[in-house]
Formats: C-alpha cells, sequence, structure tokens
C-alpha cells in the first residue's frame, strides 16, 4: 500500500533562511571593491580569526572602501532590514524602522585558504558577498563553497546514513548544505547558524565582503 502524497499535509517547523540578492550593475561596482581591498591588503597585514590562511582585514571595511564600500554597506543594510520584524506588545509584528549597528570585513583566500566553521555571536544578521569568486562559476572544483551545518544537529546521519527524508528542502536534515562563491551575490543568513569556508582550490584569488547587523 502506497499513499497519495497529495494527500499528506506537511508543515516544515523551525525552517532556517538563507537569503540570496543579486546586486544590479555588479561588475563595475567590484572593480571598484578589488582595487580598494586588494590596496588595504597591501597596506595592513590583516587579522585572524576563524580565517586558515588568506588575508581578513579589520572590521573597518566602510572607513576605507569608499563609495562602491558604501552602496554595498547600504545594499546590505536594506536587505537586512527587509528580512526583520520587530514583535511590540498590542501591535504584534510591526515593520523593522531601527538603525542597524554592524562591522564589515573583506577577505582574500589564495589556493588552499579557508575558514574554520564558526558562527557570530553579538549579531542577529551575518552574510557574505562575492566580490570575485576565483574562478568558480567556470569550473566547480575550485571549491571554496559556503558550508552551513543544519542546526538541528547530526542525529539523522548518524542514525542510518543512507537515509534521506523525501520532503522538499529536507533532503540535507544532518548534513550540511554548501553555496557556491558567485561574483556580485549576496547572503544573509542567521548570525547563529554555524558555517565554514571550505579550502579554495583555485590558482586565483577570492576576494569577499563579509558583515554582522544587530541592534
Amino acid at each position: 500500500m502506497r499513499l497519495n502524497d497529495e494527500d499528506i499535509h506537511i508543515r516544515k517547523l523551525f525552517p532556517t533562511p538563507v537569503a540570496s540578492y543579486w546586486l544590479a550593475d555588479s561588475d563595475s561596482l567590484n572593480r571598484e571593491l578589488k582595487a580598494r581591498i586588494l590596496a588595504r591588503r597591501d597596506a595592513t597585514p590583516g587579522v585572524t580569526h576563524s580565517n586558515k590562511g588568506g588575508w581578513q582585514s579589520d572590521g573597518d571595511f566602510a572607513e576605507w572602501a569608499g563609495e562602491a564600500g558604501r552602496r554595498l554597506l547600504d545594499t546590505a543594510r536594506c536587505l537586512a532590514s527587509s528580512l526583520t520584524a520587530m514583535h511590540l506588545d498590542g501591535s504584534g509584528l510591526v515593520h523593522f524602522e531601527q538603525d542597524w549597528q554592524y562591522n564589515v570585513w573583506a577577505n582574500i583566500n589564495r589556493q588552499g585558504d579557508s575558514n574554520m566553521l564558526h558562527g557570530h555571536p553579538g549579531a542577529f544578521w551575518s552574510g557574505v558577498y562575492w566580490v570575485e569568486d576565483g574562478g568558480r562559476a567556470a569550473d566547480p572544483a575550485v571549491d571554496g563553497d559556503l558550508e552551513f551545518q543544519d542546526p538541528r544537529g547530526m542525529l539523522p546521519s548518524v542514525y542510518r546514513p543512507e537515509l534521506r527524508m523525501r520532503i522538499e528542502e529536507c533532503l540535507s536534515a544532518g548534513y550540511c548544505t554548501s553555496e557556491a562563491a558567485s561574483s556580485g551575490r549576496m547572503l544573509m543568513f542567521p548570525s547563529w547558524l554555524l558555517h565554514r569556508v571550505r579550502p579554495y582550490l583555485g590558482q586565483g584569488e577570492r576576494i569577499s565582503v563579509a558583515f554582522n547587523f544587530g541592534v
């Protein structure tokens, strides 16, 4: 006996959003951002947090990234606001209208560089914008993908690794899900969602800008 799939009602509890947004006319923006970031790398030693190799700036990107950086930050702020509501006593959910507190930094990964599994405590939204994908669009083998760990834990994969939930957007339950770098694309996700950057295997440079937003 097999049930009719259309007769089964499924409610997906506790979904975790990962928002994607493509910036219009990103080619010219990325050229200016790339020039600013490379110049900053040449002028400063960078810092080490979750990065294994590579170069990472301080969180002062907005102070030296010029007009291109301002445009990128404005877009990221608008995206964060579009994804957010506030729950007020007596009013329920209302549109978010507060100013965000933020920190923003740039990253450059070369062959073998990666980022360890981590989250971003002290923020509500975190995200990344890819200035230069390092050849990922043309050759998936260069990898360096952004990988998210299922926050519900690994129980499904430990119980029976070959089993999957035959439900849309639930196939990766207990496993990791990745997003490929794409020049001109911005991702935003909850800051508590654990993530890492797999080793970049290309011959060029992967350049990105990352950010945190809180109130």
